[in-house]
């Protein structure tokens, strides 16, 4: 009698430790937050929230939390972004994103929204570049939204990390795209050599950029340094603005509020988006702003 009461417990154990294993490998639902807030919400004058909008759940938006103070006199210009190792999620980026949607812009970010700690599968395409823009200018124009109307959609910046910076160059030739920021990245001399899904451009490509263009760099230990810099000197028909922080490939995006790279890629959005002269002088000038941050390496063309 004693052996059978023994099993009738140890079943009843051995079905409670199953049933609290199965919850903790997630056959119960999961409710996933669709929005919150990195970090402090950024440095700049509108606090910032990374966000999830039923309309376009394959990307993450960061924007100002509070859109009341944007409208017909104060509009938010669209930045597309495109993720380092082609992955379809910022996860690696959220900290420098948040940070530039704070100083008033609205930034679409190829992939669903990571939760915290966790690190987005999959590849993502340049096609999901253009889907951003497409989804941004369609919001500003539907009244039901609550971009509707607060939307610069003649102020258009496509920007990108490594893989992303390649999804960057491939968008740029877009008529809509008013400034390009190609972070850690630059074409391959051997077109189709890099990794899988990268998109396969050649140099002849550069001819096709219409815009203002900037190159983020990492030093001469980033591995995309001699191609970004290759892309710089064959480029001479757009202005263009290169910057180098000795950082390597990684660069400072994970760094609060995005670190040194979130400052400069800020500044040129400011000047090339919203017309900011003061943020300009980081570029104009000979010396250029840059030049007072002396960890700071630049070269430019067809600036002032």
């Amino acid at each position: 009698m004693k052996k059978n009461y023994f099993y009738v417990i140890l079943f009843a154990f051995t079905a409670f430790c199953f049933q609290n294993s199965a919850f903790a490998q997630g056959s119960a639902p999961v409710t996933r937050p669709t929005s919150r807030v990195v970090e402090d919400g950024g440095t700049g004058a509108y606090s910032a929230i990374m966000l999830i909008e039923s309309t376009l759940p394959t990307h993450t938006v960061f924007r100002p939390k509070d859109l009341s103070a944007f409208g017909e006199k104060k509009k938010l210009p669209i930045i597309a972004w495109g993720n380092g190792a082609c992955a379809n999620s910022p996860w690696e980026h959220i900290n420098f994103l948040s940070e530039v949607a704070s100083h008033g812009f609205l930034i679409i970010a190829i992939g669903p929204m990571p939760l915290e700690g966790e690190r987005g599968g999959g590849k993502s395409t340049s096609s999901q570049m253009v889907d951003a823009i497409n989804w941004a200018i369609a919001q500003n124009s539907d009244k039901k939204s609550p971009y509707y109307n607060k939307i610069d959609i003649t102020k258009i910046a496509v920007s990108g990390m490594s893989c992303g910076g390649l999804q960057t160059l491939e968008t740029a030739p877009d008529p809509r795209v008013t400034t390009a920021v190609i972070c850690n990245s630059g074409i391959l001399g051997d077109a189709g050599g890099g990794m899988s899904g990268m998109p396969n451009l050649k140099k002849d490509h550069l001819l096709k950029l219409h815009t203002p263009t900037l190159y983020i760099l990492g030093g001469e230990t980033d591995i995309a340094y001699n191609n970004g810099m290759d892309d710089f000197k064959r480029i001479n028909h757009v202005p263009v603005f290169v910057a180098n922080l000795n950082v390597g490939h990684g660069g400072t995006y994970s760094k609060p509020h995005g670190g040194e790279f979130a400052k400069v890629a800020t500044a040129w959005f400011q000047w090339q988006l919203k017309g900011d002269l003061e943020a300009a002088k980081m570029f104009t000038g000979n010396p250029a702003g840059l030049s007072n941050l002396p960890e700071w390496k630049y070269d430019k063309k067809k600036m002032p």
